[in-house]
């Protein structure tokens, strides 16, 4: 046997021992629960065959009796709990095999080579991960979806993240999927099937006795259960650990003999996809998002942040002509649908989107970010910021040729200057700064309470839990019917993508918009898109990247004029007025 295949069984074998261990938790659990139903059974024959008899052996009979019935049916309703409790379901896009018979083809052949089931089907997950997952719960099964004797067994669903698709070539994906694909073997095996069943049952039953919907009674009697469910959790889970941990040495060992040494280079595009992916959704998606705005294209987008970051950074040199080769999102019949429903999955998970777009929640591409993502949001923030100044009582700036037409009085207002900000925090320094961030961050916080909450892919109006059952919308997502669907949990930021922000990075925010602003209306300057840093401000067709120091200057010490020689070498008029919306 070569070194691999002893690497292979020895950690199928870890992971088997540890199963029978884990296993044995929930046997050693029912013996307890059977305990006093044993001594109840010996007492009563004792007292049939004449050995012990009496009063006082007579007391202990029902005393002991009355125990047991409680027991067991306290661990029957624990049982109960825990077969019935519904686990988590990763949010995904599942990709019917109609819509990707490439990509199912090239599954099944890698499923064929490690000589391991293939895997029942095919989701994408909007990260930079993949896994296998174990959907044979009945909670899981679709709706629509006719009902299979001997489910139970099936094999677990593939979830591959959806920028490997659009950055990874195909060879490449092929290597880095092979040691997941390999973990279906282990995950046929009975015990261990048997033993992530129990696990996964007990985590639910734990989520569900935390549930805080749940009535008093019910939140009383799904205590008990909880407690106890997290105590057997507690004592299998190093057993459950190690039998994961020996389920991904054996599936690693079975791949090694599959595309090796592509494999090595493959997972240097995992953490450059990684990186790049961070920086997309983080500096380019979280704004739109803000703005009520979902990029569609967000798989697209990644590949021009990583191409950037490949030209920018030496270390990724050479990574970029690998881009000749075929995309592994040719395996897909409608990439374009794909990407959508991918995008919109993940302004659910990372900013708590609705599951469909609306008159607030509307796709955007690429082409029209600049206008109607960076621009509005420059011009959003530059109001807010001069309506707060306003709440404050802070006069506006009066100078010749500031003034707009508007006052019913017969007079003029002076318009929104970059001139009247700057005068107010460099005039009165580090209090001035403090209450406008201070006026800005409450604003910020009504405006968000204001908003109503996103609608629910479902009809349910709880509030969703690592226990709530799937949801499937829209029912259809591309031109091929319902080859696509979303599945998952309710629309909520389940990895919130930034904390919130403190009222300096507000105020910090507010002053450079404004002085956006100025440099689009008074010196020709116009609203952009960096791969990697998001909003930009070109001048020349040029992204100026110098403007934050002065703004932190005027922001942090009250000192303007770094901005203000800012402003004059490129031709900026602060004293101008603005349009704001």
């Amino acid at each position: 046997m070569s070194d691999s295949g002893v690497g292979e069984e020895i950690g199928a074998q870890g992971a088997r021992a540890r199963a029978l261990a884990v296993l044995r938790v929930r046997s050693r659990a029912a013996a307890v629960a059977l305990l006093p139903a044993a001594a109840a059974i010996v007492l009563f024959v004792g007292g049939a065959t004449g050995r012990l008899t009496g009063g006082s052996w007579d007391a202990a009979r029902w005393a002991v009796t009355g125990v047991a019935v409680a027991v067991l049916l306290c661990a029957a309703a624990v049982g109960a709990v825990i077969t019935r409790a519904r686990p988590a379901l990763s949010p995904t896009v599942e990709i019917a095999e109609r819509s990707a018979p490439d990509l199912y083809r090239l599954v099944r052949d890698l499923a064929d080579r490690l000589n391991v089931p293939a895997p029942s089907s095919i989701a994408l997950t909007p990260d930079c991960d993949s896994w296998l997952e174990d959907r044979t719960h009945p909670a899981h099964a679709r709706a629509d979806a006719p009902h299979t004797p001997g489910a139970a067994g099936a094999a677990p669903v593939l979830v591959i993240g959806s920028p490997f698709l659009w950055w990874m070539r195909v060879a490449e994906l092929r290597a880095v999927l092979a040691p997941v694909v390999a973990g279906t073997g282990p995950a046929a095996h009975p015990d261990i099937a048997a033993a992530r069943r129990f696990v996964r049952g007990l985590d639910a039953a734990v989520a569900l006795a935390g549930r805080r919907d749940l009535g008093l009674i019910r939140r009383a009697a799904l205590g008990l259960v909880g407690r106890i469910a997290r105590l057997m959790l507690r004592a299998c889970a190093e057993h459950a650990a190690l039998m994961e941990r020996g389920v991904a040495s054996a599936a690693s060992e079975r791949a090694q003999g599959v595309d090796y040494g592509l494999r090595i280079v493959a997972q240097e595009q995992v953490g450059l996809a990684y990186a790049g992916w961070d920086r997309l959704l983080t500096r380019v998606a979280l704004p739109a998002w803000r703005m009520g705005r979902w990029p569609s294209r967000l798989d697209v987008g990644v590949v021009s942040a990583l191409t950037e970051l490949s030209r920018r950074d030496r270390l990724a040199e050479g990574f970029t002509s690998r881009l000749g080769e075929r995309p592994a999102c040719d395996l897909l019949e409608e990439p374009g649908a794909v990407d959508e429903a991918a995008s919109l999955l993940a302004a659910r998970l990372f900013h708590g989107g609705p599951a469909v777009s609306g008159p607030d929640w509307s796709p955007v591409d690429w082409q029209q970010y600049p206008e109607e993502v960076v621009d509005r949001k420059w011009r959003t923030e530059a109001a807010r910021l001069h309506r707060v100044l306003d709440d404050m009582g802070v006069r506006r700036s009066a100078r010749p040729g500031d003034w707009t037409p508007g006052d019913p009085a017969g007079g003029a207002l002076p318009g929104p200057t970059l001139d009247r900000v700057m005068a107010h925090l460099a005039g009165q320094g580090e209090e001035a700064g403090d209450r406008l961030a201070a006026g800005i961050s409450a604003e910020v916080a009504r405006e968000e309470a204001e908003t109503p909450p996103p609608a629910s892919a479902t009809s349910s109006t709880s509030p969703p839990t690592a226990t709530d059952a799937p949801t499937t919308a829209p029912a259809t997502l591309d031109a091929t019917g319902d080859a696509l669907a979303l599945r998952g949990t309710d629309p909520l930021p389940l990895f919130p993508l930034m904390p919130p922000r403190t009222g300096r990075e507000l105020l910090a925010d507010h002053v450079t918009a404004m002085v956006c602003c100025a440099a689009v209306d008074t010196a020709g300057a116009a609203p952009g898109l960096d791969w990697l840093d998001g909003p930009a401000l070109l001048m020349d067709g040029k992204r100026r990247t110098d403007l934050a120091g002065g703004v932190l200057s005027l922001v942090e010490d009250g000192d303007g004029e770094p901005l203000r020689m800012w402003l004059a070498s490129t031709g900026v008029r602060p004293e101008k007025p603005v349009r704001l919306v």
